[in-house]
């Protein structure tokens, strides 16, 4: 039997080689968090050093990924026992993630229900009439933009299901048109979320329903973000032919990763856009 903790064929478990990335994301994250502070209170250092920080961020991102990739691709170290650990590790993201929305939606309903009171006074005014969306808001129509992003963001679910089932079957040429089509679908999301926003009659700062909604919805625009480019990072390993029927760890988690980002989605059109705004 071997000596070395690293050879799989001794046993099927996840010990990883010793690695600086977790060292240098908590460097990173402090640096952002702290120029962000730093900078939202007008100290002269506190842009550069957010930038530094996100700078960091995106290189312990890149690099540590990389080192994932080489795990499982050249030391073999994704076994099943190993691959189910992932699994339940990015599953466990995904439900943390699920919880931030809640937080949100959770805002947006508290304040909708008593939208001409604070919560002290809640109580004392529940003979008067509520409005809401408050006065001075004039909501976007759920029936256009938004509706038309539903569309968008159904049609890449069906998409990159479709490259799914093709990478099952080993059709490569299928798994690179299919993540062509979601990812394009994807930014055009992004774009007519950006135009939606240039053209909204009502700023981030008029009141709770503004910040809730645009909290909301645009912490979503940035999850869609993430989500195309995790899909482009497996557009080009299909490329590279770095993911194969057996293996494709990384095509699995940005799948699950997009579904996610279509459910909220739904819940978003169905309570802010169309039942908020009315």
């Amino acid at each position: 039997m071997s000596n070395d903790p690293h050879n799989h064929n001794d046993h099927p478990f996840h010990l990883v080689n010793p690695s600086p990335w977790p060292l240098m994301g908590a460097f990173s994250l402090l640096c952002a968090t702290s120029g962000t502070a730093m900078f939202m209170h007008k100290v002269a250092a506190g842009k550069p050093v957010m930038l530094l920080g996100i700078l960091l961020i995106l290189s312990t991102m890149f690099f540590w990924w990389r080192d994932v990739i080489r795990e499982g691709m050249r030391d073999h170290a994704h076994t099943p026992a190993v691959s189910h650990g992932l699994r339940l590790g990015m599953a466990l993201f995904i439900l943390s993630e699920v919880m931030f929305f809640v937080a949100f939606f959770w805002a947006f309903f508290g304040a909708s229900a008593f939208p001409k009171f604070p919560v002290t006074e809640a109580f004392q005014g529940l003979g008067q009439q509520a409005i809401w969306p408050p006065k001075g808001i004039v909501p976007l129509d759920a029936w256009h933009i938004p509706f038309m992003n539903t569309l968008i963001l159904l049609l890449s679910g069906t998409t990159v299901t479709w490259a799914h089932h093709a990478l099952l079957e080993g059709k490569k040429e299928d798994v690179i048109t299919a993540l062509w089509f979601t990812i394009i679908l994807g930014a055009s999301f992004t774009g007519f979320q950006i135009f939606e926003y240039a053209h909204a009659k009502f700023g981030f700062t008029q009141g709770i329903y503004a910040s809730t909604f645009y909290m909301a919805t645009g912490f979503h625009g940035f999850h869609v973000f993430i989500g195309t480019t995790f899909l482009t990072v497996n557009l080009i390993r299909a490329y590279k032919d770095q993911l194969t029927p057996e293996h494709h760890l990384g095509f699995e988690f940005a799948a699950w990763y997009w579904h996610f980002v279509d459910v909220v989605w739904l819940f978003l059109f169905v309570c802010v856009y169309w039942w908020g705004a009315s």
